[in-house]
């Protein structure tokens, strides 16, 4: 529910792999939403336009305009979706649960929302961060050296990061598990250690899985694309989620949702599977060109290029 990102640039349209969207391309649009709308996560601000990413959360969704300035809308119980005064000059985005993510063009990240774990306040000195991700209540970053940073809440060890992990082009951030994609496309994961029947095997990186050029985590399962366009998936199948629809290639971006899953083809057209009770899987018709995509606890996000 995260984008790769080699270097911090200039806010413009991204595309979101997961929860983190990150500016990368020269393209802005608007946003369309689906799905679960029980807190009004889907129900985009009226003249909102402009938008460069998107980040759902469990039942919020936040907007990254390609000024650099971020807007949110849907549940705020904790302040989830109250921008701070000084979000300005951003470059990324992320949503967890109940949390906003966000990095500064200064490679600093700030947090807003529930911060019961800690997972609102990046650790003391936290510089030179080109990626966020955000899940569950724990968050990601990525440096510039290719060394990942975590914190939050550490429930299933999803903020142990194993040591010596370096070289990494991308995080991923499950709801109790993370995801690192390597330089050399292989793809590690840690936490995930519950016992109880929510414990997925989202961290069960398939053997031999090699090729990767992103990932993105979910609730429960996990999404990667190969270099060849296809899609891999594993963890929890109780709704489909991790049944990739057969014959789709030509993938350049997914997203992994609460017990759902998008995939952005090279075309701009938008695929998704998984569970549609709050019809998530049911795309809006006549979808413009897709930009960016991010799946949320039941809803889906895409900027879409403006007619």
């Amino acid at each position: 529910m995260s984008s790769p990102l080699a270097t911090v640039v200039a806010p413009a349209t991204a595309t979101a792999v997961g929860s983190c969207a990150c500016a990368t391309a020269v393209q802005s649009g608007r946003v369309v939403a689906w799905g679960d709308d029980t807190y009004g996560q889907i129900e985009v601000p009226a003249g909102l336009t402009g938008v460069a990413a998107v980040a759902a959360g469990d039942e919020f969704s936040l907007a990254l305009k390609s000024d650099g300035t971020v807007v949110g809308w849907g549940a705020n119980d904790v302040g989830e979706t109250s921008i701070p005064a000084g979000a300005t000059g951003i470059m990324a985005i992320s949503a967890g649960s109940a949390f906003s993510l966000a990095l500064k063009g200064d490679g600093t990240v700030i947090g807003w929302g529930d911060n019961t774990s800690g997972q609102t306040t990046a650790p003391a000195g936290l510089t030179d961060v080109v990626q966020i991700s955000a899940a569950g209540s724990h968050a990601l970053a990525l440096k510039r050296d290719g060394t990942v940073v975590a914190w939050g809440s550490n429930a299933n060890g999803e903020v142990n990061v194993p040591t010596g992990l370096r070289d990494v082009r991308e995080v991923s951030a499950g709801y109790d598990f993370s995801l690192a994609l390597k330089s050399d496309g292989t793809v590690v994961a840690w936490g995930d250690t519950s016992v109880t029947d929510q414990s997925s095997g989202a961290v069960k990186v398939p053997a031999g899985l090699g090729g990767v050029k992103l990932i993105s985590a979910g609730y429960y399962h996990s999404l990667a694309v190969q270099s060849d366009g296809t899609v891999v998936s594993w963890g929890t199948n109780d709704s489909g989620q991790t049944e990739v629809p057969s014959g789709l290639a030509g993938v350049t971006a997914v997203a992994a949702g609460g017990n759902f899953s998008l995939a952005l083809k090279s075309d701009g057209t938008l695929v998704a599977w998984g569970g549609n009770e709050s019809g998530q899987t049911t795309l809006p018709t006549g979808l413009p060109t897709v930009l960016a995509i991010d799946a949320g606890g039941g809803h889906g996000l895409a900027v879409v290029r403006k007619p």
